[in-house]
């Protein structure tokens, strides 16, 4: 039975995006010959709708450009993420870097102009708490 990899769904090509769209990762679809991948996107999970408004880390805070908070929704999805991962025996995942909910490493800093700053996204940090491993696809380590 092959490993199974949390996958977010958007970099498997799933139009989940804030703006609507979805990517095509070949080298994420290529982890499918080693893995049984799993997509999920906590940001739907959450409740949150397709398309939303862009959404950005501040602290504990996540809020949209116009000013919103949906810490809620983040951390609802970030909860149902690590829920599965935990129900699925799933000990990694590749998650889409940046992203206030998954992003690892560096993540935009709030003021919507496209400056990073270190950190994590809330569904990266709450599934690194928990010792799954993360990888982003600009960074898919000793996955292959």
């Amino acid at each position: 039975m092959r490993e199974k990899l949390l996958v977010s769904s958007c970099l498997l090509g799933e139009k989940v995006r804030y703006d609507g769209e979805g990517f095509q990762y070949p080298e994420i679809l290529a982890l499918s010959e080693n893995y049984d991948l799993h997509p999920f996107c906590p940001e739907v999970s959450g409740g949150l709708s397709i398309p939303r408004p862009p959404a950005e880390r501040s602290g504990v805070s996540i809020l949209t450009k116009n000013g919103k908070d949906v810490s809620a929704e983040y951390r609802l999805g970030a909860k149902k993420a690590l829920d599965y991962c935990l129900k699925e025996d799933i000990r990694k995942a590749v998650l889409k870097s940046r992203s206030p909910s998954c992003g690892k490493g560096q993540i935009y800093d709030g003021t919507f102009t496209k400056t990073l700053t270190e950190g994590h996204g809330v569904t990266a940090e709450l599934l690194l708490a928990h010792g799954i491993e993360v990888y982003t696809e600009e960074d898919l380590g000793g996955l292959k």
